[in-house]
């Protein structure tokens, strides 16, 4: 809902701010007040395209700003993607410089125009009487029917045709890349059967360099370990029995000091060990032998080893292992590429048939709302002054898409000559604008409506039909806010807040201005509208009944 609106700097208006009503707001005043510059500064919070030359003083800025009150989730949805604050009053300015420099804000933080447009349609629909309108848009048409019929299966067959829509990727993916995928294979198989062939086990290759080391050292290890044992068991004086001799020659003293048996406890813990060590040396010893055939084998084995390691760019065996698994799974993905495909075919011709007949059951709900839709437009058409006009919904079966597989247009003849064509098409600009107003006044509770603003709806009609709109505009208000600009008295005695537009010449520059009429200066304006500059009697009259 917009709550406010100021501007400032553009065109004939030097400051202006208007609070609006959460209901019907009718806008009205002399042609050429400056009625339609309200709807242009508007326009540029909306998105529109800024131009400087409608600067009122042009050493200062312009700035239109608009304050709306928001509670719809897909505003909400578009605040969170834009990562822009969410709060329940929303904020959108709009600044051009003299120089011509735009820039737009939402809540203080800079946006593009693009952004600002996108968000516009969530906040106001603006239909003026030259624009070519939602109403010709085909997703609109779709909404409108089905806001009225209400498809029980519309949600599940959208999840369906999303998962549809996945597998068809997929399925194209692979497909894609089955060409590339077979020219890849020979190579990869290629390098697979070396690898296999080769039989690399987990650590080899470092194994076998710390096997080298041994067997090429083999004689200078076992001479080694031999004069160590020789040293601790075979010596004239061998430190085992050495040790020995001092652990006895502790235990002789051991209850002459209380601290002398923790000692030889120790020695002989120590003789233990050394022993235990002596043996380890001996069976080291006996292990280590020189093997020419074996360090011959190992280097084979570790050279091939180290080939591979270069061809692949790594440095362990176990990257050269991660490197086989990588290609035994390309290998065999390549080998089932034909089964999954086929798989992901009937997989999809299984979908295709749960859509088709769910889009048939979704279809037959449209037709069966749109009789009553079409009855209730051409009643509500010849109600504000288009008894001739007649709409016809025309749903043909088209490709399956996200709504069903309906291809669903609004046609219409203004001449009862049976001639039908697309509404956008055939229907003037003023014809739209009632259109679309009977159209909205239909499905007002069933959809979300942004702000409706309605530019001169009531173009080529007077009387009973400019009654009907205004009846039309104030039911559709009490569910919807609607600004609504118009000339004619009926209408603006519906109105829930009253604005009159006016120029202001008392500056040194004619300016235009906007005040919210009271009770008695609605009467007096509309009884204006009714019979001229000084109303009679009577017109003061009429328009007392209006208001009520």
């Amino acid at each position: 809902m917009l709550q406010r609106l100021i501007i400032k700097n553009y065109a004939i208006i030097d400051h202006l701010e208007v609070d609006f009503s959460g209901n019907l707001n009718v806008i009205t005043g002399e042609t050429g007040a400056g009625k339609s510059i309200l709807l242009g500064a508007l326009s540029l919070i909306l998105g529109e395209r800024a131009d400087p030359g409608v600067l009122f003083n042009k050493a200062d800025k312009c700035v239109v700003e608009g304050i709306f009150l928001v509670k719809n989730g897909q505003i909400s949805a578009f605040l969170q993607e834009h990562e822009l604050d969410l709060e329940d009053q929303l904020i959108i300015r709009r600044e051009i410089s003299a120089a011509g420099k735009s820039r737009a804000f939402v809540n203080d933080t800079p946006v593009n125009i693009s952004q600002l447009h996108e968000l516009a349609q969530y906040l106001v629909d603006l239909h003026q009487q030259f624009d070519t309108l939602e109403l010709g848009n085909a997703d609109f048409q779709r909404e409108v029917i089905d806001a009225l019929a209400k498809p029980a299966q519309l949600t599940a067959y959208q999840q369906l045709f999303t998962q549809y829509l996945q597998v068809q990727k997929r399925y194209k993916e692979l497909f894609d890349n089955r060409d590339n995928a077979n020219k890849e294979l020979d190579y990869n198989k290629f390098l697979l059967d070396e690898l296999t062939e080769a039989d690399f086990k987990e650590n080899e290759i470092e194994d076998l360099d710390a096997e080298l080391q041994v067997l090429s050292h083999a004689e200078e290890i076992k001479n080694t370990l031999s004069k160590v044992y020789f040293q601790l068991k075979e010596d004239e004086q061998p430190i085992l029995q050495t040790l020995k001799q001092i652990q006895s020659s502790l235990m002789t003293i051991s209850s002459f000091h209380k601290d002398v048996p923790a000692v030889a406890e120790r020695m002989q813990s120590l003789y233990v060990e050394l022993q235990d060590i002596t043996g380890d040396i001996d069976r080291l010893g006996d292990q280590v032998q020189y093997d020419g055939n074996r360090i011959e084998q190992v280097n084979e084995r570790m050279a091939m080893g180290y080939r591979f390691f270069k061809k692949h760019g790594v440095q362990t065996t176990a990257e050269l292992l991660e490197i086989k698994a990588t290609l035994e799974q390309k290998v065999s993905s390549v080998l089932n590429l034909d089964e999954e495909l086929a798989q992901l075919e009937q997989e999809q011709s299984n979908l295709r048939l749960q859509l088709e007949q769910m889009a048939e059951n979704i279809s037959a709900t449209r037709k069966e709302a749109a009789a009553p839709f079409e009855k209730r437009v051409n009643e509500l058409l010849a109600q504000v002054g288009m008894p001739n006009a007649r709409m016809k919904v025309e749903i043909v079966q088209g490709e399956l898409n996200a709504y069903g597989h309906d291809t669903i247009d609004l046609l219409f003849d203004a001449n009862k000559s049976n001639h039908f064509a697309p509404v956008g098409k055939v229907a003037s600009g003023g014809e739209l604008s009632r259109i679309m107003l009977c159209v909205k006044s239909l499905v007002a509770k069933s959809v979300h409506l942004p702000t409706l603003i309605f530019d001169e709806i009531d173009t080529g009609i007077s009387g009973e039909a400019a009654k009907q709109v205004g009846v039309i505009l104030k039911d559709l208000a009490r569910e919807h806010q609607i600004i609504c600009i118009t000339h004619q008295p009926q209408i603006a005695g519906k109105a829930d807040a009253h604005y009159f537009v006016y120029k202001d010449a008392a500056a040194e520059k004619v300016t235009t201005s906007v005040r919210l009429l009271s009770l008695e200066e609605r009467i007096n304006k509309i009884a204006q509208m009714l019979s001229g500059e000084k109303p009679t009697a009577a017109a003061l009259e009429n328009a007392r009944e209006m208001v009520r």
